[in-house]
């Protein structure tokens, strides 16, 4: 029955050349998605970018291999327990090392265009909110035109009232009509300049819309990332102006001012009838209608201020990001692709991790990791040269022993532990590489 010891010594020599292969192929994938990553950071001609990005990524992928390949070859081979701990932290120190210069350039290449994307998608969010609120604001104020509307027909309901003498008894068009078509003239002006402004807060809306759907036609694409970036700045550039105009456009100061300058700037008619009676009818029906239009003024200017006392949309400006830029800020949406950027380069850990195991396996069984079947020539042609100094040796110490006994036969067993020596010899010469 084989040892299990030998066995396992067996097969790290036939996967030596494995491991190396395996090592050197992951080192050489680490590398183009390096390249791939780094090309994106760099500015230059396009013949500048190539090459700065090749001499990088060959340097990484030359690195990664050396590393892991001085790991495997040394590392199973320290059994004390300060170098152990010593090579431990190299391959931690390493680890970080190649984290820092190759796989975050890996995520970036495996992911940047879909961090980018989401980075598009997270922005369309925001303008879209930002344009909801502007518009909100906008509009708000044509919430007041029911009010506005109403006090303008009261007052000119009042007038057509007077005309036959409802207020003062008298009919006529005297000063209280001409006071309250007045009053519902400056009304149904400030209606009109609520209801023209709701027709331009309308337009813009819908063109902001527009500059949102074609923002999400951006993101969705499956154009180059960068070009996509691009028309999504210009977009975002175009939809910051609407929602300035947004609320620039907002009536709410408009009827703020109406309001206030209808209290303010009231000016009581002096009565124009004919009789001290019919002037004393006519002075009182004007002062109830100062205190109608101040009512009415007050009211108006407090849904005003509501309006104005809304916080001022401020959009955030679009910033454009690099592949890198969007994998590093949102890293935690994008795991998997971290976590085999990251494999990638540390996978022959894992190898040297199994390689000290199984070479700590082949030392308790009491064999040393190289044994016959791993010997050279030259190693070889000494091990026969000792042992035929070994059998002369014996040959000589022997002599004597029978010149003083002659009668007595020679000793048998060193000839037979000679004769094993050889066959060993010749046993190994079988497997010489």
């Amino acid at each position: 029955m084989v040892p299990p010891s030998l066995l396992l010594s067996r097969g790290v020599i036939r996967l030596e050349v494995m491991l190396k292969l395996t090592t050197a192929i992951l080192a050489l994938a680490a590398g183009v998605y390096t390249y791939l990553g780094v090309r994106d950071l760099l500015n230059g001609s396009a013949t500048t970018v190539f090459f700065a990005a090749l001499i990088y990524s060959v340097a990484v992928s030359v690195g990664i291999y050396a590393f892991w390949v001085f790991l495997m070859q040394f590392m199973p081979h320290v059994v004390d327990r300060a170098g152990r701990a010593l090579m431990f932290g190299c391959m931690l120190l390493g680890s970080l090392m190649i984290v820092a210069m190759s796989s975050w350039l890996n995520a970036s290449a495996l992911a940047g265009a879909a961090a980018i994307r989401q980075h598009l998608a997270i922005t369309v969010q925001d303008y879209t909110r930002d344009l909801d609120a502007a518009n909100t604001n906008a509009i708000a104020a044509q919430g007041l035109l029911p009010d506005i509307q109403i006090a303008a027909s009261r007052f000119a309901k009042l007038a057509e009232a007077e005309r036959t003498g409802s207020l003062t008894g008298t009919a006529g068009s005297g000063t209280v009509v001409q006071l309250l078509t007045q009053m519902s003239s400056q009304l149904d002006s400030l209606a009109k300049e609520v209801e023209a402004s709701g027709k331009r807060v309308s337009t813009l809306f819908e063109e902001g819309g527009k500059h949102l759907a074609k923002m999400r036609e951006l993101v969705s694409d499956r154009g180059p990332i960068g070009e996509r970036s691009d028309g999504f700045a210009t977009e975002s550039l175009a939809l910051m102006g609407v929602i300035a105009n947004l609320q620039q456009t907002s009536v709410a100061p408009a009827v703020k001012r109406a309001a206030t300058s209808l209290s303010s700037s009231f000016i009581a008619p002096a009565a124009s009838g004919r009789s001290i009676d019919l002037a004393d009818r006519q002075t009182a029906v004007v002062g109830k209608v100062e205190g109608a239009v101040a009512a009415q003024a007050a009211s108006l200017a407090a849904a005003a201020d509501a309006i104005l006392d809304r916080p001022k949309i401020e959009p955030a400006r679009f910033q454009a990001m690099s592949p890198a830029e969007a994998v590093l800020r949102y890293a935690g949406d994008f795991i998997p692709s971290w976590a085999g950027a990251i494999s990638i380069d540390l996978m022959p850990a894992v190898l040297v991790l199994i390689l000290c195991v199984v070479h700590a396996a082949i030392r308790r069984e009491g064999l040393p990791a190289s044994h016959a079947s791993a010997m050279t020539a030259a190693e070889l042609m000494a091990a026969l040269k000792m042992a035929r100094e070994v059998e002369q040796a014996s040959r000589t110490m022997g002599e004597p022993a029978t010149q003083g006994a002659p009668d007595q036969p020679a000793p048998a067993a060193e000839p037979a532990a000679a004769a094993d020596e050889n066959v060993t010899a010749l046993s190994s010469a079988r497997h010489v590489k």
